[in-house]
């Protein structure tokens, strides 16, 4: 790790230490991944890109004034533990909760945790019988559609609060499926990660009115 351009990932300038971080929690899920299926084998080869940096460019999205930041059906930990490991070293007073109903998955993400020196607070609980979690920042990666993922950001976001999604190559369908039942404003990124995908940074969500 003596090249600078292995400390630069989604974009973000990282510590040596940071970078050593992330390449281990990289290895704690491949060593993990044949047990539990944390992400599809078919993936697993591009890990690093894939999953990591595809996390680790949600994080550089996080308003500076957020306090904490909560992530739904973390799994295998994207983006919720990439997001806790940048956290560590860049906003180091961001709380971060990762909510995992199944109870093998939400056991990799404390022991990962742990293994790593990373703060987080893991919730196994369904998301819709959870606590609302007045979030500053909620995530969702791979979980629900548009449509499902802002009725818990209903529940579980501050009114003030940013949603962050990323969404895969049919985000624009999603988008205008969700209008028919939300009014919110959406601003869409290209991701780094997969060309026809993107990152949608949402706020003030309202269920629409039904006239």
């Amino acid at each position: 790790m003596t090249d600078a351009a292995e400390e630069s990932v989604a974009g973000l300038n990282v510590s040596r230490e940071t970078f050593a971080k992330l390449r281990e929690f990289e290895a704690l899920v491949r060593r993990w991944n044949s047990a539990i299926n944390l992400v599809s084998k078919a993936t697993l080869a591009d890990l690093w890109s894939r999953h990591i940096v595809d996390s680790a460019q949600v994080f550089s999205l996080y308003p500076p004034k957020a306090q904490s930041w909560v992530d739904l059906g973390s799994g295998g930990g994207f983006p919720g533990l990439v997001v806790a490991i940048l956290a560590q070293e860049m906003k180091p007073d961001l709380r971060v909760t990762l909510v995992e109903s199944d109870l093998r998955k939400a056991t990799f993400l404390r022991q990962a945790s742990q293994a790593l020196g990373v703060p987080v607070t893991v919730r196994t609980e369904r998301i819709e019988s959870l606590a609302p979690q007045n979030a500053d920042v909620l995530s969702a990666r791979a979980l629900a559609s548009l449509a499902d993922l802002l009725g818990f950001a209903e529940r579980h976001l501050r009114a003030d609060g940013l949603a962050i999604f990323p969404k895969g190559a049919r985000w624009a369908e999603e988008l205008a499926q969700a209008r028919t039942m939300w009014a919110f404003d959406p601003y869409s990124r290209q991701s780094l990660s997969e060309a026809e995908a993107a990152i949608l940074e949402i706020r003030n969500i309202h269920r629409a009115r039904q006239d």
